[in-house]
């Protein structure tokens, strides 16, 4: 079956800019129509996340690294924004392939603005979100009958000048993205609001990929720190995620905290 592009990339001398979100990390767990639009594509401007799996699904098209990690040399937004306006002058088809969805802690307003503002026709694909998928690897599911029926996804990471101390929010069921340098701290704050030591945590780090692990432990725990957790955690938080009696108990963070420092850095 021929394969046709999208009947808008050739109605204007700019090309069409599609904001995808990719999803966790997995590349089948992207959507039907995001992998379409991929295999569509002249140009992807991709996340630091996106694996290369993902990026096989467009071979066709010129890749361009614009990730951002903590810790990290990043690329900044303002020149990210420059170069999506840049490729719409150039190409038909643009991506902006975003890891998890566009909407969510993505810089999607960031980058919507700067396309508007250049009169360049915009779409957002959406992805599956990491609090999403966090909960399907675990089988934990976030809201639970009679025990939580809220939840609030929230970040530390804030902006330059903006102060670090953001409000947590109160709800059931909490889900921290990019949690792992500030897990400590949310403890320590959440069991100074009064949360029980024993409340139930699940962290999730490499959400559906081949290295993917899940540690469950209580808010107490979590007061110590995830140092042992090297790339991308999501923490949860709440009664929600209780260890079901069917369910085994896994024990990566004792066994984590007790190996070599060298088999830490492997298993990551």
């Amino acid at each position: 079956m021929q394969t046709t592009r999208p009947a808008s990339s050739t109605s204007s001398p700019l090309g069409k800019v599609y904001l995808i979100g990719a999803g966790p990390g997995a590349a089948d767990l992207i959507t039907v129509r995001g992998a379409r639009l991929l295999a569509q594509a002249d140009v992807v401007l991709h996340d630091a996340l996106v694996t290369e799996d993902m990026l096989a699904l467009c071979p066709q098209a010129v890749k361009i690294a614009v990730g951002k990690r903590c810790g990290k040399l990043s690329t900044a937004q303002q020149f990210i924004n420059k170069q999506l306006v840049d490729s719409a002058h150039k190409y038909a088809v643009v991506v902006r392939l975003k890891g998890g969805d566009p909407m969510l802690f993505g810089r999607a307003d960031e980058e919507l603005r700067a396309l508007e503002q250049h009169g360049i026709e915009v779409e957002v694909v959406p992805g599956i979100s990491a609090a999403l998928a966090a909960a399907a690897a675990s089988q934990q599911p976030l809201t639970k009958r009679g025990v939580a029926r809220s939840v609030a996804f929230f970040t530390s990471s804030t902006a330059p000048g903006e102060s670090d101390q953001v409000n947590i929010p109160s709800c059931d069921t909490l889900v921290q993205y990019m949690g792992g340098r500030e897990a400590a701290a949310t403890a320590q704050r959440l069991l100074a609001q009064g949360r029980a030591a024993s409340t139930p945590v699940v962290v999730v780090e490499n959400c559906s990929r081949d290295n993917q692990r899940i540690l469950r432990l209580q808010l107490d725990q979590l007061e110590q720190g995830l140092q042992q957790c090297e790339g991308p955690v999501l923490v949860m938080i709440g009664e929600a995620l209780a260890t079901r009696a069917t369910q085994t108990l896994e024990e990566d963070l004792e066994k984590m905290q007790e190996a070599p420092a060298e088999t830490r850095r492997s298993a990551a």
